[in-house]
């Protein structure tokens, strides 16, 4: 990938978790620009295969991200049947709520085995990867919940603020080739909203919740800039995080 601003088209980017929410967004805003998304998956087939059709019948890739064997496994598939990969999303994540007295090893595990464990390998497969075809571009999805401290989140905010540190180290480390940066979404509710997610709209001072569609422009805008941004976060939650 140059090390200069240009557009997305003909460019092979991997999305991971792009089935539903927030990275069906990013695969379509992708698609919109022209790019070969490729659509990974791990469990939610149905909802991957259509998301696909709306990206123009974009490949799909099924991986278990909890295993670095089947990481790597990905990636290799990816440059067998694509040749090269341009830019890596690193959207996959868990997330669930617990009295932090009450978490068990499995509960930490089952969080920081993708929130932060696959995203790190994903980064080292996807760059090694890049590097073949001269660089690249890594966007790496964190949380407001990795920069504000929720009390009954706390496995689930370690793993999202190690995705921000991750992504500083390996901006130092990909340099000048690839940049790696981060996207923190603020509220951006599917489905029904709870009071606590109320709450935090009304904290918002923009006074809404966002949009997967907002997501997609800020890992756009990183994955067109050129490689003197790098190691950067971008919290696109409406001033929650500054409130």
């Amino acid at each position: 990938m140059e090390n200069k601003p240009s557009d997305l088209e003909g460019k092979v980017i991997l999305v991971t978790g792009a089935a539903k929410r927030i990275g069906r967004g990013i695969a379509l805003r992708l698609a919109a620009e022209g790019s070969r998304v490729l659509i990974h998956y791990g469990q939610s087939e149905e909802a991957a295969r259509k998301t696909a059709v709306e990206c123009g019948n974009a490949p799909l890739y099924r991986a278990n991200l909890e295993s670095v064997s089947g990481i790597a496994s990905l990636f290799e598939q990816i440059e067998g049947r694509e040749g090269r990969l341009d830019a890596l999303v690193n959207n996959a994540a868990r997330f669930t709520r617990f009295d932090p007295m009450d978490i068990t090893e499995a509960d930490w595990d089952f969080i920081h085995a993708v929130n932060l464990k696959a995203v790190f390998f994903c980064c080292q497969q996807g760059a090694k990867l890049m590097r073949k075809s001269g660089g690249g571009r890594i966007v790496n999805i964190s949380s407001l919940g990795g920069i504000r401290p929720w009390a009954d989140h706390v496995h689930y905010c370690a793993s999202k603020a190690g995705v921000i540190m991750l992504t500083r180290a390996l901006a130092k480390a990909f340099a000048p080739e690839i940049t790696v940066n981060s996207v923190a979404p603020g509220v951006i509710p599917f489905g029904e909203m709870d009071a606590r997610i109320e709450s935090m709209i009304r904290n918002t001072p923009a006074k809404r919740a966002g949009t997967a569609d907002e997501i997609a422009d800020a890992v756009i805008y990183f994955l067109k800039a050129s490689n003197f941004i790098t190691g950067q976060l971008l919290a696109v939650d409406g001033g929650l995080s500054q409130a």
